[in-house]
This record gives structure tokens, sequence and C-alpha cells, in this order.
């Protein structure tokens, strides 16, 4: 009988050790003790970093403001205003004419004036504000008001990104008010039913910076 009092016991013992055993490396498992550290993630580091694309239609003009960027040379890189002459002044490089190109020919004519000092520059030139390019859409007209002009905007292109005609528009009497160098306006006149039509597609032209289009 005591015998078999003793080996119960022992077999309590060990169930209760190998339980508490069992426990402990969940425990262990649970707060990532046996995990092994990791190390910084290789692959991330190794990836280029992806250069973003510049605009080939925007024309650069006065008093826009552009963020510059030449890769791994952060005291050439920065945010600049275009000056009334349509000039910008830039470490290195000096004064150049920003006015009348667009970000990528402005990128390219940096990046090969600072080749005299730096191995292979990438540049970046991106338009962060707007404030040359842009024309006025007012009238009958889903979304009135000021819009981003781009060198290949039309009459249609700007009835389309101010949201259509609304309802009893005159569709055959609109217009295009241009201010002249001589202070004078110039009006344009535009039926959009014979250009979709395309029996007077010379109407649709393209708009300049300052034209206001006016839907009656």
């Amino acid at each position: 009988m005591r015998e078999r009092i003793k080996l119960f016991s022992s077999l309590h013992i060990v169930a209760f050790l190998a339980l508490t055993a069992a426990g402990s490396a969940q425990s262990d498992r649970a707060t990532g003790q046996t995990a092994p550290p990791q190390g910084p993630d290789k692959t991330a580091e190794s990836q280029p970093v992806e250069k973003v694309p510049s605009d080939d239609a925007y024309i650069i003009g006065a008093n826009d403001v552009l963020a510059i960027n030449v890769w791994k040379e952060p005291d050439i890189s920065r945010s600049v205003p275009v000056r009334s002459d349509g000039k910008i002044s830039l470490p290195l490089v000096g004064e150049l004419q920003a006015g009348g190109q667009t970000p990528r020919q402005l990128e390219q004519e940096i990046a090969k004036l600072l080749q005299s000092y730096i191995s292979g520059p990438e540049v970046t030139v991106i338009v962060t504000d707007s404030k040359s390019q842009k024309i006025n859409i007012l009238g009958m007209i889903a979304r009135p008001g000021a819009y981003l002009l781009t060198s290949s905007t039309t009459i249609l292109d700007a009835i389309a990104m101010a949201g259509g005609f609304k309802d009893f528009a005159k569709k055959k009497a609109v217009y295009v008010l241009r201010a002249s160098p001589d202070g004078t306006q110039k009006r344009i006149p535009f039926n959009y039913k014979e250009v979709i039509k395309g029996t007077n597609p010379a109407q649709n032209v393209k708009l300049l910076s300052g034209d206001t289009v006016i839907v009656p």
C-alpha cells in the first residue's frame, strides 16, 4: 500500500514539473525572450530613392515658388521664389533665368551648371506655389474660380476643369477676355456647340496666363 502511495506521489511530482516547464516555455515565446534579435532591414536600405517626376507642360513665371533639390547636397537644395525679372539665385550656380522654362528644362540647366562642382548632379525642380500661370473661369459654370494653366490648356480644357456648364448656360456665347499689351482687353468668341461638332475647331484656342473665360 505504501509503495502505491509513493508511486502515486512520484507521478504527481513528474506531472507538476512537466506542466511548469511547458508554461515557462510558452511564457518565453509570448514575451519574445527566445526570439533572436533582428538587425536593420538591409533590403529597405538598398532601395534607391525614387525621383519625383517633373512637369513637362507648366511654364515657370514670375512670383512662382520653386523647390529645388540637389540629391545629397542639402547646402544647395532650397525653396526659392522667381523674381519679377524671371530669375532665381542658387549657390554655386549664381543667377539664372527660370521664367519661360518648364521645371524639367530648369532641372537640366541647373545640373549642367553644377557639373563643374559636383559629379553627376541629380536635380529635381517642383513648383510648390504657382502664382504666375493661372486663368479665371466665371459665369454659368459648375466650379467658377482660378485654375492652374499649362502650355496646352484650351477653352474646352478650362470648361472641363471647372466641372462643365450649369443649366441654362449660353453655350453658343462663351468668350475669353484677354489683356493686350496696351492695357485694353480683347474678346475671343467661342461657340461650344460648333466646336464639339467639329464645324469650327479653330475657336478652341490655347489659353494664356491671365485669360478669363466667361460663360454667360
